[in-house]
């Protein structure tokens, strides 16, 4: 039984890699920020396992600070795998980037020089597509695809958050290049992560379904974007121990484009009653508003642009037909009624 150091297993994906982890013979070893979350992760998990015995076994818990050095040593003693999803993101964005990037950056190189030393030789990071699509499509290509890099001086590419993840991700593979060639990485990027979370505790990307079923906005800006159904995501972390053609690379997780009015009408035909609104707001107004808004400024380029990006690799090495769209957006707007967060 191969022994998995899960970070970040509280979290959103974390709880389902670690359900996925379980459910296929691994052994876990879960990192969480503080032992008090562990109850959370069991709680969680437990409803969904095909097999509850020996639980305690073979689901144990360790508390690591991304940001601290004590304790790695310990954690990563025995591991055969490095599961790195734990990664640090503010509530608001910090006045000075560097508050984001730099606990990015040396959180994934902490997790990595341990490993290092700790003589681990596989490692599989969770990055994003944020280290993707920060940059012009090249001439000819109709996708992004991971040959592509964020560009941190793009208009997209500099704001503060993705700029993290394209930063930290390239310190890995910096690393792995002129430190560890011993260590084989590989990492999953995911697009815009939907579906039904294991418990009350859900991410930033599923208030973007609750945020449009509460009618928060009332009209909808031509944004698009790829999503992917948290299951898929956590199917390709786990299936990449076992994939030797998965080693040394990047892979993106993906599995269609949807607008928001997309999503909002989808919604909408599910929930006739809800506060769902489904206009489209005029892109001049949008313009405007990005003078007293840097958020809404970085969009800009992003605007009337549908960000269509490649899923033929993920699917070539892990053999995965991706969980349709339609599925993720409905299960999220379920479980958001049925656990009380919005009126049906």
């Amino acid at each position: 039984m191969k022994k998995v150091l899960l970070t970040g297993a509280s979290g959103y994906i974390g709880k389902h890699i670690t359900l996925q982890l379980l459910n296929q013979g691994y052994e876990v070893r879960a990192s969480v920020r503080n032992l008090a979350k562990s109850s959370e992760v069991i709680d969680a998990v437990t409803p969904h396992l095909l097999d509850k015995s020996n639980l305690e076994e073979r689901l144990t818990f360790i508390e690591l600070d991304l940001e601290k050095d004590a304790g790695w040593d310990v954690a990563l003693k025995d591991i055969d795998v490095l599961m790195h999803t734990a990664s640090p993101f503010p509530i608001a964005s910090p006045k000075d980037e560097n508050e984001l990037i730099r606990p990015a950056v040396d959180g994934t190189l902490r997790a990595l020089k341990a490993a290092k030393l700790a003589g681990v030789k596989r490692v599989i990071l969770t990055s994003s597509n944020a280290a993707v699509y920060g940059c012009e499509l090249p001439e000819g290509k109709a996708a992004y695809d991971e040959t592509m890099w964020t560009d941190i001086t793009h208009p997209i590419g500099r704001v503060a958050y993705t700029k993290s993840k394209t930063l930290a991700e390239m310190a890995a593979w910096d690393f792995i290049k002129s430190s560890a060639p011993e260590i084989a990485l590989t990492t999953i990027n995911p697009v815009l992560v939907l579906g039904a979370p294991l418990d009350n505790n859900f991410g930033s990307s599923v208030s973007v379904v609750e945020r449009i079923m509460k009618g928060k906005d009332p009209m909808l800006p031509d944004l698009s974007f790829p999503i992917v159904d948290v299951r898929d995501v956590a199917k390709m972390h786990v299936e990449a121990i076992k994939s030797e053609a998965s080693k040394g690379e990047r892979i993106l997780a993906s599995s269609e484009t949807y607008s928001f009015i997309e999503i909002a009408k989808l919604i909408k035909s599910i929930y006739p009653k809800s506060k769902v609104k489904t206009a489209k707001a005029p892109t001049f107004l949008i313009k405007f508003l990005a003078n007293f808004d840097g958020e809404i400024k970085s969009v800009l380029p992003m605007l009337g642009k549908p960000m269509i990006t490649a899923n033929d690799k993920a699917r070539r090495i892990f053999g995965i037909n991706f969980i349709p769209v339609e599925i993720s957006i409905r299960e999220s707007a379920d479980y958001l009624v049925k656990n009380g967060f919005i009126k049906g």
